[in-house]
């Protein structure tokens, strides 16, 4: 099974679609997150490739999660409901639901703009480099995940 193709317009278009359909007031279906901190949250795995706003692990930590994590975020398998996340990726506080939503949909924007050639074989912050699959299999899952668990 593969997953639809982020770097393609229509499949960014169908996420900006569905990110459009969240209003402040959208509950999750499970979890402890609000909508807000939801879109929060799906900003970092872009400001780990734009942004330079995270401390990198060190060469041990990448090594543990090239070994131990970075499958299960680049594979084709859904996150289940409970898949517990790197620190980097909690956000504890509430934010601007729009200006998260914004700054989701320009990550989204850029990012299929850049196309996969453009990330193939691009490092990870923390799982080295990885192929256009991989970049695609991170960034659509992890949306995707998200996006249903707050029922759009």
């Amino acid at each position: 099974m593969s997953l639809p193709n982020i770097f393609t317009k229509t499949v960014s278009d169908t996420i900006i679609q569905r990110i459009n359909q969240l209003t402040p007031a959208t509950q999750s279906k499970w979890g402890k997150m609000s909508v807000d901190q939801m879109l929060a949250h799906c900003c970092v795995s872009y400001e780990l490739v734009y942004d330079g706003i995270h401390q990198r692990p060190n060469a041990f930590m990448r090594f543990i999660l090239k070994m131990l994590v970075k499958n299960t975020v680049v594979n084709e398998v859904p996150y289940k409901y409970d898949t517990r996340t790197a620190p980097q990726f909690i956000i504890n506080e509430s934010k601007n639901f729009e200006a998260e939503k914004e700054r989701l949909i320009n990550y989204i924007k850029k990012t299929q703009e850049l196309g996969e050639e453009y990330f193939d074989e691009k490092e990870s912050h923390s799982f080295g480099k990885l192929n256009k699959t991989e970049w695609n299999n991170l960034f659509y899952k992890h949306l995707n995940h998200h996006l249903t668990q707050f029922g759009v």
